[in-house]
């Protein structure tokens, strides 16, 4: 087991939401559920699901049914890096169905939980010497939703 995983509380839709992300991200699998127990005063009803782990290209998680006092916010995303634009587009459609497109590659999805889908070349973009090419790149970034790597590196070129 990692050291450090992702919790992520959902109010009663941790199996759904596990299943969904191991649908989309390739390399990925759910490794454990867990139930609410019988006689222990909890939140949700015993025998329901308590806990989903699962793994994300690598990168362990814990989905929990805790209740509704929480609520996801952009405050915490989850960033994707992705090393083309195929990438970027499947993860982007699979992640976005039911949810709402944002804006610099971030969106909410269908559980709202934030994401940033990011190609590692704009990235890799945002840390080179020439400044006035990350201007041009973080001013052509700023309107698009969906990143688009062709465009980034337009701008960067100064093309």
């Amino acid at each position: 087991m990692p050291k450090l995983s992702t919790c992520l509380w959902f109010d009663d839709r941790a199996e759904e939401a596990a299943r969904f992300y191991v649908s989309i991200f390739p390399n990925s699998r759910i490794t454990a559920t867990t139930y609410y127990p019988d006689g222990v005063p909890m939140p949700k009803p015993a025998g329901s699901v308590l806990t989903v782990r699962f793994i994300l290209e690598g990168e362990e998680f814990v989905a929990l049914n805790g209740g509704p006092q929480y609520e996801f916010s952009p405050a915490i995303s989850i960033v994707a890096s992705c090393d083309s634009q195929a990438e970027v587009d499947e993860l982007w459609r699979g992640l976005s169905e039911g949810g709402e497109e944002v804006q610099c590659g971030w969106l909410t999805d269908k559980f709202g939980v934030s994401w940033q889908v990011v190609p590692r070349e704009f990235i890799e973009m945002l840390s080179r010497p020439d400044k006035a090419a990350v201007a041009r790149v973080v001013a052509a970034m700023m309107p698009m939703k969906k990143l688009d790597l062709a465009a980034l590196w337009k701008a960067y070129d100064n093309a």
